[in-house]
């Protein structure tokens, strides 16, 4: 798809997405718990929607005509966070925090909490019905904000993410995209062999939606697949993004045991280097 972003934003983009991922490592390896793999592997489609797509106003988070993000994969919680921080929802020295006690970042994300967090996620299939809700208000409320989803590709064994993306369609919900992160792992292994969704793209076309794949880690093809949405009526889209887990980190990339593992003090800077060194 031709891209519709400039060179110097795409630039501003992965400087974005390279300080999430530093983020992402710092905030877990302190926290001595946490999800890397699946935060890593989605970097470049939230900064692209947060530094590129997002009609947003930090200093005034509940602002009614801004867009909203719903990480339907709450365990992905630090790269929301990483990104919120770089966009000035709250200090960047903050994610230090992370899963502390009465810290505002928790191991999932707290709408009450945290300035920014549009929807109370980690129970796994649930966030497609909030952004439906979301999208659907928007429509009945005749404004022009849009409604972003991000679902992990194991979270889509859930039965529920289904009756989401039928009702969706139904209710021709054009101001809805989402974003399937597929990096094609999750807890327990590859998802084809856990419970396999495939083929994706077939299934969410059965259910009404228009399809994108793209290269999850190109933010001039994410940026062209959004642009595209923005021009499909009557129908949401459904972006299918395929990603790498644990992209940019060379020991953990591909790696199903680091879905939930946090690095140790001591892979750190392993861990930092690979992320300046990685080329998007």
């Amino acid at each position: 798809m031709e891209t519709m972003i400039q060179e110097d934003k795409v630039q501003e983009v992965a400087g974005r997405a390279k300080a999430m991922r530093k983020h992402i490592v710092q905030m877990i390896t302190g926290a001595k718990s946490g999800h890397p793999g699946g935060s890593l592997s989605a970097a470049e489609i939230v900064a692209t929607l947060y530094f590129h797509e997002m009609k947003l106003n930090p200093q005034q988070p509940d602002w009614p005509e801004r867009d909203r993000f719903v990480l339907c994969k709450g365990h992905a919680a630090p790269v929301l966070y990483a990104a919120l921080a770089e966009k000035g929802f709250f200090p960047v020295e903050e994610i230090m925090t992370l899963r502390k006690i009465n810290s505002r970042l928790q191991g999932h994300p707290d709408m009450k909490k945290l300035p920014g967090v549009e929807m109370s996620t980690g129970s796994l299939g649930q966030g497609l019905s909030a952004a439906n809700g979301m999208a659907l208000a928007g429509k009945l409320d005749k404004r022009d904000f849009r409604v972003y989803a991000l679902l992990g590709d194991g979270e889509i064994q859930e039965g529920q993410v289904w009756e989401a993306a039928m009702l969706a369609a139904h209710y021709k919900l054009d101001n809805l995209v989402g974003f399937l992160d597929h990096n094609g792992l999750q807890i327990d292994g590859p998802i084809t062999e856990v419970m396999s969704p495939e083929p994706v793209a077939d299934k969410w076309r059965a259910f009404g939606w228009n399809v994108v794949v793209v290269n999850g880690h190109d933010i001039r093809a994410i940026a062209g697949a959004l642009a595209g949405a923005r021009e499909v009526k009557g129908q949401p889209t459904m972006i299918i993004a395929e990603t790498v887990k644990g992209k940019g980190v060379s020991f953990m990339e591909n790696q199903a045991g680091w879905h939930g593992n946090a690095p140790k003090p001591e892979q750190l800077a392993q861990c930092l280097e690979d992320i300046d060194r990685c080329k998007i």
